[in-house]
Formats: structure tokens, sequence, C-alpha cells
């Protein structure tokens, strides 16, 4: 009769043992997906000036309420994962040709020269020098995008291929890129002002080349000849506090620290 009874409540238990783990896995997916996490418009911070009022006025997207895309949209996570592997469902392939460039020290800088599609708007020459992140070059998907848009726009884009980035460019001195070098970035933007005297130029750095292009800018007031503006996208300010952020488990920082040295690796034994 006791054994009849135990497993009469088998199925309840077990019941409730499967309902347990629905709630943690719907509440572990809403964790990870962020679908808690309100909509607002971004904060922006700013000076007032001439120059910002003409930027909020001719970029209304600043001011715009994100509204990201239903169920994966919300996680920075996901977002950096598929489109860091896969980009976007069409994703462009603009054609440019390879410059190589002799350092003083024998290493061989290299960028990609990407010519305007169409007029631009204000009917003169004007040349975006392109910064990409850490260990990228020419050939990632975001840089690839960001290219499409502004030839289609009348840019003319230089990008620079951080030293030893590239896996089918080796390196002829015993260095690759750092964080805080820009005699390759240097070395473009010159050939850039001597080919195309008439010119005007805009500065874009992505990540880490936001890093060197704002280092770039403020070594030398000579560096700023010509230069209509400069655009940091993403800019980490302090390599020192960076690191003390990545080494923390919040929001999977370390992971990220782990794929990035990974990376770094990977590059380097490539070279060895």
């Amino acid at each position: 009769m006791s054994a009849i009874l135990e497993t009469s409540e088998l199925p309840a238990v077990f019941d409730g043992v499967k309902l347990a783990a629905v709630a943690a896995v719907l509440y572990v997916i809403v964790r990870c997906l962020n679908l808690k996490s309100p909509t607002a418009p971004p904060e922006l911070i700013y000076q007032d000036s001439a120059l910002a009022r003409f930027l909020l006025k001719s970029c209304p997207l600043l001011t715009k309420e994100y509204i990201p895309p239903l169920i994966w949209g919300k996680s920075g996570h996901i977002q950096t994962a598929l489109y860091g592997k896969m980009g976007r469902v069409r994703s462009p392939h603009p054609y440019g040709l390879r410059k190589y460039l002799t350092m003083p020290d024998g290493a061989t800088a290299t960028f990609d020269l990407f010519e305007p599609r169409s007029e631009h708007c204000i009917g003169e020459d004007v040349t975006m020098v392109i910064c990409p992140g850490i260990a990228n070059h020419s050939e990632k998907q975001y840089i690839r995008t960001f290219v499409d848009y502004a030839q289609k726009n009348g840019y003319r884009c230089a990008v620079l291929n951080h030293l030893g980035a590239l896996p089918n460019i080796e390196l002829t001195s015993p260095r690759m890129f750092t964080y805080g070098c820009t005699w390759e970035f240097g070395a473009m933007v010159n050939y850039i002002k001597k080919t195309y005297p008439q010119t005007q130029l805009v500065v874009v750095g992505f990540s880490l080349g936001g890093n060197i292009v704002c280092k770039y800018l403020g070594e030398s007031q000579a560096n700023q000849e010509r230069v209509l503006c400069c655009v940091s996208v993403c800019q980490g300010y302090s390599a020192m506090r960076v690191q003390e952020t990545f080494m923390q488990w919040d929001h999977c920082r370390r992971f990220y620290n782990f794929l990035m040295a990974d990376n770094m690796k990977k590059i380097i034994l490539s070279h060895r």
C-alpha cells in the first residue's frame, strides 16, 4: 500500500521539477537578452557651440529613441557575436587598391584606398582616413559597411591595415602594431596629402583606432592641417583602467578579455 502511495506522488514531484527548470531557463533568457531593459534616446554630453547645434540639427537620429530588433536586439553580447562573425545579411564588398609604404625601420605599412562612387554633396574633394579597431583591417565587416556607405556619399576612403593584422602580409621588421604607435597612420595620412593636394580630411577611428587618431592629431599641430574634423567611435580612454575592468566577471567582461588576448596570441604566433 505504501509503495502505491509513493509512486502516485512521483508525477507531481516530476512536474514541479520541470516547471522549475522551465522557469530557470526563462529567467536566464530574459537576463541574457536584457528584455526588461527600457529603451531610451542616447545621452548626449556636449558643449553648446555652433558646431554642436549644427550636428544636432543635421543628425536628428542622435536625439531619437533607439528601437532595437525584437528578441535579441537589447543584448549587446548577441549583437557583438552576430555582427562580428556573420556581418549583415548582404554585407557589401567595396573594391579598393592596396598601397604599400616602407617605414624608416624597414616595416611595411599597408592601407586600402577606395575612390568615391558619386559626387560629394558640397562638390568638394573629401577623404576619410580611417583607423580600425584592435587587430583589425580593411577586410572586416564593419569597415566594409562603413566604407561602402561613405563611397556612396562621395567620400574617398583610406583604411589602415594594422601592422601584422592581415594574414597574407608578412612582417618585414621585428614589430607589429601597438596600442599607441601612430607611425603607420601618419604615413598613410602623409601619402594622401601628397597624392591629393586639394583634398580635405575627415579623421575616423574605431575603438583602439580612436586612441591612435586622437593621439596623432595631438602630437603635432602640423598633423591637424587640412583636417575638417575627427570622429572617435567607441574609444577607450585609459588602458590601465580598462584592463582592471576586463578582469571583472560582471557582464562577462573577463570573457571578452580572454577572446581579445587569444586573438592577439594568434596574430603573434602567425608571425613567429
